[in-house]
This record gives C-alpha cells, structure tokens and sequence, in this order.
C-alpha cells in the first residue's frame, strides 16, 4: 500500500508517537489531519512536518464523544475522505484498583477506547462506499497481558484488540484494512501525564519509560506495518517476550509478570 497522497488522520497528535507518527507519515508524502486537544501543540508539529501547508490542525477532545462525528464530517467535507485513521490519543494510569475511583476508570475508558469505537463509526461510512480504507489502533503489549498499577489502562487496551479483531473480520470483504498496534515502552511524557487513583497526575518519569525506545522508532515501525497492510505488530523491545511467556506458560507468566519492575 503506498500512502503517498493518502488522507492520514491521527488523534493524539500534539506529542509522542502522534507526533512522531505525523512528521514520518508527511516525508511519505500523505496529507496529515492533526489532531488533539492542544492547538498551539498542534500547529508546532504542523510546522515541523513534511510541506506544512499540505497539513491542518484539528482541536479535538476524545473525552466529548457526541462531537467526535462532528469533527469527522468537518474534515470529510473539507478533503472529500479520510484515508487512513489512527486512534492513537490516549491516557495511562499508575494506581492500584482499590485506589482507584471509578471517575478515573471511565475517564480512561472514555478517553482510550469509546472514542476510538465514536470515531470508527463515524468513518465507516464513507470508507465502506469508496470500498478503500485503513483503521490503525495503537493498542499496547498491555493489550495482551496486565500489570500492576494499569488495570484501567490494561482493561482499555485489551477492549481496543477486541474491537480490531472483531471489526477486522466484519469488513474484510469491504476493502478495508484494520491494523493493531502493540508497543512497548516508548520514550514519551505518557507516564508523567499518568492519572493516578484520585485523578491526579502521576507526575513522575518512569525509569522503564525513560528507557524505551524513541517515538520516532516507534513511528517508523508503524508506517512500515501500514504499508505492509499488516494485521498485528509488536513494536518493542526486550519485554515482548511477555506476549509469548504467556501464551506458552500462563502459570509461569503469572509469577514472573508480579515481580517485574512496571514503574
């Protein structure tokens, strides 16, 4: 698949691997939509893309799902489709579950995974009739097994996986691909905008986090897994080999995965 020319809209664009995402996919030469909560963010990535004027920001506030249509109409109007749609805007958590209130769980819930099936819908429509188009989640390797202190975030992400395989299978015949995304630590403010069980921000770089790889790595691998139409990737380092632990020893999984450091 080329995305040269491609319509890519990306949420979460304003940082992380949005941002890193938007710069790689405007040197391939698509037309990006960016898109966040935060314009003036916005618009700095805009300028750091590809032919910044090929690109619009777009303000956008996952958490207020009736608008997300909306805001999708808005840019189908503008440039006559979207292509290409990344849910990749998203909040983690740092919380035990008796600590953490159910304000929290909804926020992330809302925020990591209602807005992703609002926005999906609201593309569905329009890539359906063309019979073309590409649905990208970035999930997590918390999509494939939990840890402590994200049990909010790990509920989110393992929703997103039923969601792509469940939609994957829906509109195979269709022409529409669905990709999921797996990363592992990736080295953004993620953890530091972390909520922890009261709503407060975690405020904190984790040393694991410190040490993943760069979003522009990760970034790469995501552009690579869209042109290749892949289905699934794991895009991380050493700790994927907890994906295959517990697909073939669950048991053992389960002591190692309550020992490793997750902060």
């Amino acid at each position: 698949m080329e995305i040269r020319d491609k319509i890519m809209f990306i949420t979460g664009a304003s940082s992380g691997i949005g941002r890193a995402l938007a710069i790689a996919a405007s040197k391939q030469g698509s037309r990006v939509i960016l898109a966040s909560r935060r314009p003036d963010e916005l618009e700095k990535v805009r300028q750091a893309c590809a032919n910044p004027d090929q690109h619009f920001c777009l303000e956008l506030d996952l958490t207020a799902p009736d608008t997300l249509a909306a805001k999708i109409k808005s840019i189908e109007d503008k440039f006559g489709r979207i292509d290409i749609l990344v849910n990749n805007g998203g909040i983690t958590q740092r919380s035990l579950v008796k600590d953490t209130s159910m304000e929290v769980v909804r926020r992330i819930m809302e925020t990591n995974y209602f807005s992703g099936y609002a926005l999906t819908k609201a593309v569905l429509p329009g890539m359906l009739e063309r019979q073309s188009g590409q649905i990208v989640f970035i999930a997590s390797l918390t999509g494939k097994f939990g840890t402590a202190l994200r049990s909010v975030y790990a509920s989110s992400k393992h929703a997103i996986m039923g969601l792509a395989d469940s939609l994957r299978a829906e509109v195979h015949s269709e022409g529409i691909k669905v990709l999921a995304v797996l990363p592992g630590f990736v080295r953004t403010n993620a953890s530091m905008n972390a909520l922890t069980g009261d709503g407060s921000q975690h405020a904190t770089m984790d040393k694991t986090t410190d040490k993943g790889m760069s979003p522009e790595e990760c970034a790469a691998g995501i552009i690579k897994a869209v042109i290749a139409e892949k289905e699934e990737v794991l895009i991380s380092g050493k700790e994927k080999i907890m994906v295959y632990l517990k697909r073939l020893s669950p048991s053992l999984f389960s002591k190692v995965i309550r020992k490793v450091k997750v902060t």
